[in-house]
């Protein structure tokens, strides 16, 4: 398992990750048919979850969202079935981010307050805080601003009384930077481009070296917010250094759509400029990549 986390946190979602975790669960459900205490059925049932919902995130980030959406539904029944609470709450956070890459905003709220009411996040504050940022980008989604900021201060406040206990690998994800990250995004959305921009800079100050796809998705909200805020030469040098981020590798199909976004509002704003012109020439060279 923890292969495939770090698989995701260096590249992102792909093919082969989505491959290597259904072959993964296919072993761990042959196991289910052996002899075993319920105690370790439910630690299987478990891990059965954790590898499908790997899948269906590797899906989401590659934007094969039916597929995801599949996985998904799997990954809540082994959840179901393994009565373990960060497990569940991983699931219904996944939920909440396909709903969002869907444009479902009323499912994607409900998932984020089935995370926010879930007994992981009103057990332990790092999942409380989770749920609450959950909450935050839904209700940006919805255009209910102020909604959106107060559960954006919310999950702040919340992370803050976080004990440092020991939790799942694949929560390791989520702590400052990613918070800062996922601000700036829900701020990006409110139509507050500087103070999302800030919230960019503090993420990418603090975001490990190992999570080179979040470095890479907190650039693109960078340069989305410098381009926000009437400065296209600047943001266009900062969303080139998505590709050097990524070290050549193909972008993950949620990244591409980003750039995507960024390029249509660059050539809005500054259709006739060479760094336009030449970005569009590195934009064409990186979208070949297979």
């Amino acid at each position: 398992m923890n292969q495939l986390v770090e698989a995701d946190d260096r590249q992102g979602g792909h093919a082969f990750l989505a491959t290597a975790a259904l072959e993964a669960r296919a072993k761990v459900l042959e196991l289910q048919q052996r002899n075993a205490s319920e105690r370790v059925r439910r630690a299987l049932y478990a891990l059965a979850a954790e590898f499908t919902t790997v899948a269906a995130w590797s899906c989401i980030d590659l934007r094969d969202l039916d597929k995801a959406r599949t996985y998904l539904h799997e990954s809540s029944t082994f959840a179901g079935l393994s009565q373990d609470p960060p497990t569940a709450m991983r699931v219904w956070v996944n939920m909440a981010m396909l709903a969002y890459q869907r444009k479902n905003w009323p499912e994607q709220l409900a998932a984020a307050q089935a995370a926010n009411a879930s007994p992981a996040a009103r057990r332990d504050p790092f999942f409380g805080s989770m749920g609450r940022v959950r909450l935050a980008l839904a209700h940006s989604s919805l255009g209910d601003l102020r909604a959106a900021r107060r559960s954006l201060g919310a999950a702040q406040e919340t992370y803050r009384k976080a004990a440092e206990d020991e939790r799942p690998r694949w929560t390791a994800f989520y702590g400052p930077a990613e918070l800062n990250h996922l601000a700036a995004i829900i701020l990006n959305h409110n139509g507050e481009p500087a103070e999302a921009e800030a919230m960019a800079h503090r993420s990418l100050a603090r975001i490990p070296a190992e999570f080179q796809r979040n470095r890479a998705l907190a650039t693109c909200q960078l340069a989305l917010a410098q381009l926000r805020q009437g400065e296209p030469e600047q943001a266009t040098a900062t969303a080139g250094t998505v590709f050097a981020i990524m070290e050549g590798a193909p972008l993950p199909g949620r990244m591409r759509t980003l750039i995507g976004d960024f390029h249509r509002d660059l050539f809005r704003l500054a259709p006739s400029t060479t760094y336009a012109r030449d970005w569009a020439d590195r934009m064409r060279d990186e979208w070949s990549r297979t």
